[in-house]
């Protein structure tokens, strides 16, 4: 697993990206909480709750 801070133009961490041995990551924001998952069998994105968002790898969309 490797887990990569996310950091706006200041340097300021946003969030963070873990990415599994799989190629499924999980994104959660400064806090930890989790804002949505990107399965690489499926290619697809879903929000927190598992509702998808989108087709490919578009998690960076769901960070505020």
């Amino acid at each position: 697993m490797a887990k990569e801070a996310i950091k706006d133009w200041t340097g300021r961490i946003l969030g963070w990206v873990e990415t599994r041995s799989n190629g499924d990551k999980v994104l959660t924001d400064f806090y930890g909480r989790i804002l949505g998952f990107y399965r690489k069998g499926s290619d697809t994105t879903t929000d927190f709750s598992g509702r998808k968002v989108g087709t490919g790898d578009i998690l960076m969309t769901l960070l505020r």
